[in-house]
């Protein structure tokens, strides 16, 4: 698949801007706080109905106005989509081929897209969370069910931590009202585990084939998913539902006294491994950016695997964090077949020696001029 034009209006600094895209790559040139990243963001909303950068959807509209409008003509293998996305103050709106969704879970997922960011390169380094965001951003675009799992999982969080609290500060008593919640959460618990061993199942393929080709040969990744519940690659989901409700059970007081839900897939974390140590402990920077690399280049194939096409790439000044061989590891590994789109201060020899033929857009204070490679 590939974005063939996008139309912004009073998106952050853009007021009325019409674009006609390369299906290979475009390149986003410009200083500092010009629109660029804003311009792979509108690309990120357009796909996501959400922004990667802020939750406060205020932030991008156009400071002067009150609603925004992002729309793209999507080419896909077997047809043409139009998407289009409304933010206004009531909210979102967003529309496929000129029909409103009902919900914005049935619009996602039409358009598929991996950003990669230099705070990307944190997916190795950083928190647990910065993992889990990465797992279920990902997974949920392709997944319609896991997305569905994980909506209802974070709601049931909600009511079963607040219920914890009340019986904390003595403002409840009921526990069979927690034993309700706490079936229901593990059911759906379940699922998503289940999900993401299978996902991460297929990332680490890719990414091993992908470590190993940087490195030589000489590094083998590995993946381990990090959960409450033992030997979870031996069981199925009812399996998995009845251990998660049995953890539940066992740590009743505890959760009690703590006022949180202590076990699930809201706690769970990936260790990447490198020769069976684990990277974020033990690896050098180098092999932690590597890592992390290797791990954003393999969802191209999984997205491709699971949806048939490829999915479209946000590069945003990602480059300048990678040394030469890195860039060229990922330059090599887009070109001609996946839609990329790479923000860039200035085109480096490297860049220019590797990419064929982009298409390049000057950006300057929200106003874009497409100019020629040379």
């Amino acid at each position: 698949m590939y974005l063939k034009e996008m139309t912004l209006k009073n998106f952050r600094n853009y007021r009325d801007v019409n674009l006609v895209f390369s299906p290979q790559i475009n390149v986003l040139i410009g200083e500092n706080a010009q629109g660029k990243t804003n311009l792979l963001e509108a690309i990120y909303v357009l796909a996501m109905a959400r922004s990667h950068r802020t939750n406060n959807e205020r932030e991008l509209v156009n400071f002067a106005k009150d609603e925004a409008l992002i729309q793209g003509t999507l080419e896909r293998k077997l047809s043409k989509l139009k998407l289009e996305l409304f933010l206004g103050k009531k909210g979102k709106k967003a529309k496929v081929n000129h029909l409103e969704q009902a919900k914005l879970s049935q619009y996602i997922g039409q358009m598929n897209v991996i950003l990669f960011a230099p705070e990307d390169l944190a997916l190795v380094k950083g928190s647990p969370a910065v993992r889990r965001k990465f797992i279920d951003m990902e997974f949920g675009q392709i997944d319609a069910h896991y997305l569905y799992n994980l909506s209802q999982y974070r709601v049931l969080l909600k009511q079963r931590n607040h219920y914890l609290k009340q019986l904390q500060l003595k403002k409840a008593k009921d526990l069979v009202l927690l034993e309700v919640l706490s079936d229901q959460i593990a059911a759906f618990g379940a699922e998503i585990i289940a999900k993401r061993i299978i996902f991460l199942d297929e990332l680490e393929k890719y990414a091993q084939g992908v470590q190993a080709q940087i490195t030589g040969q000489k590094e083998e990744l590995k993946f381990n998913y990090d959960t409450s519940v033992e030997n979870i690659y031996e069981k199925d989901v009812k399996q998995l539902y009845t251990d998660l409700k049995k953890l539940y059970e066992t740590n009743q007081n505890k959760e009690i006294f703590q006022g949180s839900t202590l076990y699930g897939p809201h706690r769970d974390d990936v260790q990447f491994l490198i020769n069976k140590k684990n990277v974020q402990v033990f690896g050098s920077q180098g092999q932690q950016r590597t890592t992390a690399l290797a791990v954003k280049l393999a969802e191209i194939d999984v997205m491709k695997n699971e949806t048939g096409e490829y999915p479209i790439l946000l590069l945003d000044d990602v480059l300048s964090e990678l040394d030469g061989a890195r860039q060229t590891q990922l330059l090599r590994a887009i070109q001609d077949r996946v839609q990329t789109f790479l923000t860039t201060p200035s085109m480096s020899e490297v860049t220019r020696k590797l990419i064929k033929d982009p298409k390049i857009f000057r950006i300057e204070a929200g106003n874009i001029k497409n100019e020629e490679f040379r």
